[in-house]
């Protein structure tokens, strides 16, 4: 089936929607996803960030949803409360003028409010497992007539503290149901836990997206101690038009690294799981509306999340693998746009970069900050020592 006639193949809405969209040709992983997903097979899907995931289920998945019935008939699950608001909000985008509806549960959330929208029998729920489930066993969220249940970020939801609650969910459906899980990483544990929630599912791996434009994206870095990193990222903080995620991997950390940056005054958010909803929510909001410069994630919390026009990507804490790498970079030079992956490394951890640059065919240069600006590391010996043709001039 050709790129053109997967998306001929849905409703006459999402084609319209996919026209005003601008978009040309579906992505590797929606062109692999959809037609098995209209056919009715359960899929298993890894791809990388930034390569269309959620658009692969989402626009089947409205495919199949039938308006004139007042049921909920698909579940969506995400592991976070921004991860539901987001795909809400995809939603909202394709669904015009399909006079299907949808609701969010989310933990946290106020339930009287949560009851009152599925008094309205949405076609569609995006929720989280545990609120979800516990309004499953209220029987406030009735699942008879429930087709599909897709786990996005499979991988976050398919942990031992969710496995349970996901399982139920799943039980509670119909009995042919399809089950649909996507995720950016697909460990084996996660693959094994899919299949036996899953019948006979079509397993997808998508490891680059040759359909989407070569991204023009500088992978460059900076030989730091580790006491003198939060001085780089707030030089860094100073540069025009920076819009920029800084991935850490510890909470405790990442906390005492945005205290001293708000001390100094550099406009920051920060992003991690322990965080009340409303401050999560607060700082995404000002970084995606370019009211702060910079936001500290840690890489669970930054997992699902689209934020647009993300100019840098800066690894504070080396990532501990290739693939958090690539994950980590991908948020940056989205769909062919410029974008720079900065690395804030020992000297021990050079060689470990230029070993993960190698093997995904890029070269790493170092760099440094003066006046203000990212200038090549060799900068300094150049303006510090002219040649000796230059200094005899000068003596004449």
């Amino acid at each position: 089936m050709t790129e053109n006639m997967i998306i001929n193949e849905l409703k006459p809405f999402l084609r319209d929607a996919w026209k005003k969209a601008g978009f040309h040709m579906p992505t590797s992983v929606q062109s692999s996803a959809i037609p098995l997903i209209l056919e009715g097979k359960d899929v298993i899907a890894e791809s990388p960030t930034g390569t269309g995931k959620t658009l692969a289920y989402l626009l089947p998945v409205l495919n199949r949803i039938d308006p004139d019935k007042r049921n909920a008939q698909a579940v969506i699950l995400a592991s976070s409360q921004e991860l539901v608001m987001q795909i809400l909000s995809e939603f909202q985008k394709w669904s015009e003028a399909s006079g299907i509806t949808a609701a969010s549960l989310i933990g946290g959330a106020n339930p009287k409010r949560q009851l009152e929208k599925l008094k309205k029998s949405p076609h569609l729920i995006v929720g989280t497992p545990g609120r979800t489930l516990e309004l499953i066993k209220q029987k406030k969220l009735k699942m008879h007539e429930v087709r599909t249940i897709v786990l996005d970020e499979g991988d976050q939801l398919l942990v031992p503290e969710h496995n349970a609650t996901i399982q139920n969910i799943i039980k509670s459906s119909m009995s042919d149901r399809q089950v649909l899980l996507f995720s950016a990483t697909l460990p084996e544990h996660t693959e094994k836990a899919a299949k036996e929630l899953a019948q006979e599912p079509e397993t997808i791996r998508i490891k680059k997206d040759e359909t989407i434009d070569a991204a023009k994206v500088d992978h460059i870095y900076f030989i730091s101690e580790p006491r003198d990193k939060i001085k780089i990222v707030e030089k860094l903080s100073r540069l025009d038009g920076l819009k920029a995620l800084v991935f850490m991997k510890d909470i405790g950390n990442l906390t005492v690294a945005f205290e001293k940056l708000t001390y100094n005054q550099v406009s920051a958010g920060m992003l991690h799981s322990d965080q009340k909803k409303q401050d999560r929510q607060s700082y995404l909001k000002n970084f995606r509306e370019g009211k702060s410069k910079l936001l500290l994630a840690t890489d669970v919390a930054a997992r699902g999340l689209d934020i647009k026009d993300v100019t840098h990507v800066v690894h504070f804490d080396f990532p501990k693998d290739l693939s958090q790498y690539v994950h980590r970079s991908g948020r940056t030079g989205r769909f062919g746009a410029e974008g720079t992956v900065i690395s804030i490394i020992t000297d021990r951890e050079e060689r470990e970069l230029k070993k993960f640059c190698k093997e995904l065919g890029v070269e790493p240069v170092q760099k440094e900050l003066y006046g203000g600006k990212i200038l090549d590391a060799n900068h300094k010996k150049s303006r510090r020592a002219p040649s000796s043709k230059t200094t005899q001039k000068k003596r004449r």
